[in-house]
């Protein structure tokens, strides 16, 4: 894994629907070694020639957008309201630095502090209906000078990494898999393939769904992250998957039941190169392999995922080892399925 090329994917600005910035870094990084075309949603769709031609079309997918905000309006004393872009959970925003507009305003997303609340406001979890952008300002009109409504509010997290091969940031979801098909499409790679990054995952697969009509796959992985609850206090089949232990592999979450054969090609690939691998225990989340696998005349579909604690937070935390492992398992994959 390239740690240079994912630490700058996540750091560019790219919410549901706004995806300019990470478009235009994927192709400038992709543009010597394919053919690729930009559909009216804004998916790039490449075209990587291999050293072999295949009668099986495979798509290679993963998403260019991250959770955020947007803009809807500005109060009379300066301050911004927002709305939701994606799942992302009131709770984890209050406090954090943000960034708005092309013109990248920075702002804290505040609250009422907690001695003004009420007692039956202190029983209730956070809504963005109560929260507001501060960017310094004293009126409307000077707010409105410098941001629009409308304009992506994004997260202005650190990129860094930390204690035995950890990396923690915002939008590793899915900066990462993004970050595997760049390097993938750099490479000599076996057989030909279509690699797509699709736009507004976060908020209903709809790139994907384009994506996937436009290419007519046969076969399909996704490359992804999932939330892993490998923290304090879980146990059990609640962990859901585990930092450290390699690739998820899903055998069905809320939006897929995978291919069975591909789940079974999957769990021997792993093992047949030493790698680790793992599964959910629990029937939770879902990606773009939830659009992707009914398309037209249906595609046979798996997702290989990284597990991330804190997933659509400012602070997403994964693993190096599993990301190497992730990388690796996909390329294998790739070659099993045009081999069948």
């Amino acid at each position: 894994m390239n740690k240079e090329l994912l630490k700058e994917l996540c750091a560019l600005n790219g919410i549901s629907g706004d995806e300019n910035k990470v478009r235009k870094y994927i192709i400038d990084k992709i543009k010597d070694n394919c053919e690729y075309r930009v559909d009216n949603l804004g998916n790039i769709i490449v075209f990587k020639k291999g050293r072999k031609k295949t009668d099986k079309k495979i798509m290679i997918s993963a998403h260019m957008d991250e959770v955020g905000m947007i803009v809807t309006s500005v109060k009379s004393d300066g301050t911004i309201t927002v709305s939701a872009v994606g799942g992302v959970d009131a709770g984890v925003v209050i406090g954090r630095n943000v960034s708005i507009g092309d013109k990248s305003i920075p702002g804290v997303i505040g609250s009422k502090a907690v001695h003004n609340l009420s007692a039956e406001e202190k029983k209730k979890a956070a809504e963005f209906s109560s929260l507001y952008v501060d960017i310094g300002t004293k009126s409307k009109d000077e707010t409105e000078k410098l941001v629009s409504l409308g304009n992506s509010v994004c997260f202005a997290s650190e990129y860094f990494e930390f204690g035995d091969g950890y990396v923690c940031g915002k939008a590793i979801d899915d900066r990462f898999g993004c970050a595997v098909m760049i390097e993938l499409i750099n490479s000599d790679i076996e057989y030909d393939c279509t690699f797509a990054f699709v736009v507004q995952e976060e908020i209903g697969l709809r790139g994907a769904r384009v994506a996937a009509y436009s290419i007519n796959p046969d076969f399909a992985i996704v490359l992804e992250s999932t939330t892993a609850a490998d923290i304090p206090q879980v146990s059990g089949e609640k962990r859901c998957c585990e930092l450290g232990k390699g690739p998820v592999v899903s055998y069905m979450d809320r939006s897929a039941i995978y291919d069975k054969e591909l789940y079974a090609m999957s769990q021997k690939a792993a093992e047949d190169n030493n790698l680790l691998w793992q599964t959910k225990t629990t029937v939770a989340g879902g990606n773009d392999s939830g659009a992707i696998h009914i398309s037209r005349g249906g595609v046979r579909t798996i997702a290989i995922s990284i597990p991330c604690r804190y997933l659509h937070s400012p602070s997403c935390v994964a693993k190096l080892s599993d990301m190497e492992a992730s990388a690796e398992l996909a390329k294998i994959m790739i070659e099993r399925i045009c081999g069948l």
